[in-house]
């Protein structure tokens, strides 16, 4: 990803890139019951790296596998690379952590861009306090050892209902997390980013009582030519 494709993506919504996506055909992109455990008032942004768990079986998932340097949800950790997304697929399931703070501290140490899981974390008030996005169903205090098995890294998955294979780009905001697949997230960005200007004019045309209709869309040329000299006005 191009640090210009990055700062695009830093500063459109969710929403607006789900409608691009969508003019695409690309229906399914917004992880469903994923939610910041403390907005940021600022975008995530990065690849995917992935972290896959199954069901725990009770004989190989004992409190003694962290002892290995192996285990994968530790190598995980420990090589993200830096201003990626570790995104997890914690088979929709909250009811025990996919990780707790200190994990979740060292990702954010190391210069991961956040941290995405479609179950729960523990420690949620202190992972809410890093300066680090962080994205999960709801909080989950029992250790990931009852529910879930860390098995592979960095392979497809899927998160909260949706795709994921490594490299996607992976954006989240105060709402939430969608994945734009990553052949075309530098045209998503250009896109999202102009239409998130043209919805600033109209927000304001708006709010200065102007009706939606040939508004939004710009069906009325008038309103298209409005638009030209608004973002003349602004050097656009």
């Amino acid at each position: 990803m191009s640090p210009e494709t990055r700062e695009k993506l830093s500063h459109v919504s969710c929403a607006t890139l789900t409608t691009a996506l969508f003019k695409r055909g690309l229906r399914n992109v917004f992880l469903q019951d994923v939610h910041p455990i403390t907005p940021k008032g600022r975008n995530m942004v990065g690849p995917a790296f992935t972290l896959r768990y199954i069901p725990a079986r009770e004989d190989l998932n004992t409190i003694a596998v962290f002892e290995s340097r192996e285990h994968p949800q530790r190598v995980a950790i420990e090589t993200c690379p830096e201003g990626h997304v570790l995104v997890m697929d914690s088979r929709q399931d909250p009811s025990a952590a996919s990780a707790g703070d200190i994990l979740v501290t060292r990702l954010m140490v190391r210069g991961a861009a956040g941290i995405v899981s479609d179950g729960g974390f523990r420690d949620s008030p202190k992972i809410g306090g890093l300066d680090m996005p962080a994205y999960h169903n709801r909080p989950a205090v029992p250790t990931n050892l009852v529910k879930h098995q860390a098995i592979e890294i960095n392979c497809a998955i899927g998160c909260a209902g949706v795709a994921v294979f490594p490299g996607d780009i992976i954006v989240g905001d105060d709402e939430g997390v969608v994945v734009i697949p990553a052949g075309i997230a530098d045209e998503i960005a250009t896109e999202a980013a102009a239409m998130t200007l043209f919805e600033n004019f109209v927000s304001e045309r708006v709010m200065d009582g102007q009706s939606i209709l040939g508004l939004y869309p710009p069906t009325d040329p008038a309103n298209r030519e409005a638009f030209d000299a608004w973002l003349k006005a602004r050097g656009a």
